[in-house]
């Protein structure tokens, strides 16, 4: 669902920018059509100067053009940009829930260990329960000594235990 999603997304912004720079280039289009002709000379000023009579050019398919890429650009465009954020707002919430899942599963083993284990948990034990990556479950556990205030030991073979009061 994700990806026909992002496809619609991208694919609506796509023909709303397209329609959006046709009624740009329309527009400036029939800038430079009226920039180029020079206005007709009228002796008489009080007779208005007639469109018809030559000098002026006819824009209307200048205009028309503009006027469709706007009709269906700036929908496209606020759709296609609707969706994106949605869609990224989305993705940022199931973000922080998988986060808030693993903080708690973490939380739920730690607690269970020091618990099990009177106080007492090693880097290596951790790891292997929580299928951490050492440097990880390392940290994570650093981070549980300093906010306890536990002590920890380092064994003759180089094994880190980590002691919390209960």
């Amino acid at each position: 669902m994700k990806t026909a999603e992002k496809l619609a997304s991208f694919w609506l912004l796509t023909l709303g920018f397209m329609f959006l720079s046709i009624s740009s280039a329309a527009l400036l289009e029939k800038k430079a059509t009226e920039q180029l002709v020079p206005p007709p000379i009228n002796d008489n000023i009080s007779e208005p100067a007639n469109p018809s009579s030559g000098g002026f050019v006819d824009n209307s398919a200048a205009n028309s053009t503009a006027v469709a890429g706007i009709v269906f650009g700036v929908p496209s465009t606020v759709l296609g940009g609707w969706l994106a954020l949605s869609l990224y707002r989305r993705n940022k919430q199931e973000k922080k829930a998988l986060q808030q899942q693993t903080s708690e599963r973490l939380q739920s083993i730690f607690y269970r260990m020091v618990q099990e284990n009177q106080g007492r948990v090693t880097l290596l034990g951790f790891a292997m329960q929580s299928q951490l990556p050492p440097a990880n479950a390392k940290d994570y556990l650093d981070n549980r000594a300093r906010e306890f205030n536990a002590n920890f030991k380092i064994s003759e073979e180089g094994s880190v235990s980590y002691h919390f009061d209960i």
